[in-house]
């Protein structure tokens, strides 16, 4: 598939990814048709002309039959979800996400849909495998035998299984990635639902603006995870949905780092050092988390272009711009 050719809708493009995604596509001259969210348009992260924004709550069936129509493939990308610290706490509101991806697969099979890409997660893994901070990387195989992250987790390797189902019994394409810790600019990262990138860069330039140089961590700041920039998710995300991969495939960076590390990392970013205090009760996931990315290398030819430090500096740049903003109102 050449989505060049195709009619595309992104479910989710209020959303960091998905805006980020129908931007980058658009900027390849592919005809995005439909974006759709449910948050009402001025609470997009980014928002793009030119195309129909639908405002609809994909939860609901005739929702999904309105995005898709007319389209011929669709990136599925809309969940309710968010940091460590919204997933520990709301578990039924993650897993209710399952009727978001069962309406859109049968409103995808019945409106004539070529390909759907699904977007799944990295909290599919086995945990009994994510003990350790010395993490072996993830292998695509390691998600069985199941014992994913409790809610959301369940909710994402469910929703793997449907799309794999919905292709065996109907011939509706599908294609799975299971991404990594996404980062970058025009995120969320502040109100509960942020990532530990985004969260660590915003207690950063609070200190650093405060003048109080401290900084709480959440858990005891040893346990590792690899953070993969947009720009390679974007990329990584188009080469999968056009590719004739019909297994789940990972999608990260391969860079292994502590939070500890992190926090040094925006440390030198923003030129302070702080005193670091740790909230060893506070929601902090597995203790080890890293991407295999053997096979889509192999496959596909992709890898992470972008260092941790480097997608890092630009996130600090633009967390830092919204906050002087909200400091001047």
């Amino acid at each position: 598939m050449n989505l060049k050719n195709e009619k595309v809708a992104v479910c989710g493009a209020g959303g960091f990814i998905g805006g980020h995604l129908v931007k980058a596509l658009l900027d390849q001259g592919v005809n995005v048709v439909r974006a759709i969210d449910i948050k009402p348009l001025d609470e997009w992260y980014q928002h793009s002309e030119g195309v129909e924004n639908l405002i609809v709550d994909l939860k609901e069936k005739e929702s999904c039959y309105k995005a898709a129509k007319g389209v011929t493939a669709v990136f599925q990308l809309a969940a309710d979800m968010g940091g460590m610290g919204f997933i520990e706490n709301n578990k039924a509101l993650c897993m209710l996400s399952v009727l978001i991806n069962t309406h859109m697969l049968m409103a995808a099979r019945d409106s004539g849909v070529q390909r759907l890409f699904y977007s799944t997660s990295a909290c599919v893994y086995n945990a009994d495998k994510q003990k350790s901070a010395e993490v072996i990387p993830l292998k695509e195989e390691d998600a069985y035998p199941a014992l994913p992250e409790d809610g959301y987790g369940w909710e994402k390797l469910f929703s793997e299984r449907m799309c794999r189902h919905f292709e065996e019994d109907f011939g509706l394409q599908c294609r799975v990635a299971r991404y990594h810790n996404v980062y970058g600019p025009l995120g969320t990262w502040t109100g509960g639902r942020e990532k530990a990138p985004a969260a660590i860069c915003r207690k950063v330039l609070e200190a650093k603006m405060s003048g109080k140089h401290e900084i709480e961590i959440w858990g005891d700041g040893k346990q590792t995870r690899s953070f993969m920039y947009i720009d390679d998710c974007t990329k990584g995300t188009r080469m999968l949905i056009e590719s004739d991969i019909h297994e789940p495939l990972n999608l990260g960076s391969d860079e292994l780092v502590t939070i500890n590390q992190l926090v040094d990392i925006v440390e030198d970013i923003a030129g302070v050092k702080l005193e670091r205090s740790y909230k060893l009760d506070a929601p902090k996931g597995v203790n080890g988390r890293n991407s295999d990315n053997t096979r889509i290398l192999k496959l596909l030819g992709w890898e992470p272009s972008i260092r941790l430090k480097e997608g890092m500096a630009k996130t600090y740049e633009w967390i830092e711009s919204q906050m002087l903003v909200g400091a001047r109102k």
